[in-house]
């Protein structure tokens, strides 16, 4: 009698698979508890590629502002979905809405929102904002890794560029998966409060119906943030999602990279992941 996989197995047959096609992706699933590596794809790449991480930010850095008492989840901002800030076009893509609170702009990716909140950050709050979550730091997750390329902005500007992942800030999938499961622990702790139940709405709308919606596909219920970019010397964007599976009782964080491409690519990516993963499975 053939043995049943162990989930490690499963998870890691699930990443070789979901990627064949693809043969450039990055794929970290992380176990939230333990921190081990169930599966990955290119590990060494998702080490040590550093590139600007785009909106994957905004949950860690509404997460501070709302836990410090720097912001409210209330408030709201209106949002043209046109908007240029330094040398970057950062028009937002949602469609047309009233002015957002923190759950709808998280489910939306708004950058008028979130360049408004970071707009009220210190350069050293924003550094918190980061580091709290392990981003600027070494992961151990493999032998050789780069740390994460971090500025600490002078101006309002380079505070906002920085907030929104496109300038200032460069950093690899291996840390964005410890972030984001450091987060997790985190909301999971304080889940009777309203800063870690807007983050974690926001978080699972964006995977249902908004910006990360692709990453729902695979029949698993997950929340995640999807991330566009390009590097600061220009060029063709790179695609992120990072998220948690199964949404209800999360275990694990799936991350994605996609060197060429957008968010909706590795949100996809994740999702081929989830449909052949150990939590589809009987």
């Amino acid at each position: 009698m053939q043995s049943r996989p162990s989930a490690k197995e499963g998870w890691q047959r699930a990443v070789s698979r979901a990627t064949e096609p693809i043969s450039d992706v990055r794929v970290l699933v992380l176990e939230i508890d333990s921190g081990r590596v169930l599966a990955s794809r290119h590990l060494a790449e998702a080490s040590q590629t550093l590139d600007t991480p785009g909106s994957t930010l905004k949950p860690l850095i509404l997460y501070f502002a709302l836990a410090s008492g720097e912001w409210s989840a209330e408030r709201r901002v209106a949002c043209t979905r046109r908007m240029h800030l330094g040398n970057h076009q950062l028009n937002c893509s949602h469609p047309a809405a009233d002015p957002m609170d923190a759950v709808k702009a998280l489910t939306w990716s708004c950058n008028s929102y979130f360049a408004e909140l970071a707009g009220t950050l210190t350069p050293e709050a924003l550094r918190r904002a980061l580091s709290e979550r392990g981003l600027l730091a070494f992961t151990g997750l493999a032998a050789q890794e780069n740390p994460a390329a971090f500025r600490l902005p002078r101006t309002r500007e380079q505070i906002q560029l920085a907030a929104l992942g496109v300038e200032g800030i460069r950093v690899t999938l291996a840390e964005l998966a410890e972030a984001y499961r450091s987060l997790e622990i985190e909301l999971k702790a304080h889940r009777e409060e309203r800063a870690a139940q807007a983050v974690q709405e926001g978080l699972s709308d964006s995977a249902s119906f908004g910006m990360a919606g692709q990453a729902s596909l695979g029949g698993v219920r997950v929340t995640g943030k999807t991330g566009t970019a390009s590097p600061e010397s220009g060029g063709a964007s790179h695609g992120w999602f990072v998220g948690f599976a199964p949404a209800d009782a999360p275990r694990v964080v799936v991350a994605v990279y996609v060197p060429r491409g957008r968010g909706s690519d590795a949100a996809g990516v994740a999702a081929r992941v989830l449909a052949l993963s150990p939590l589809r499975q009987p």
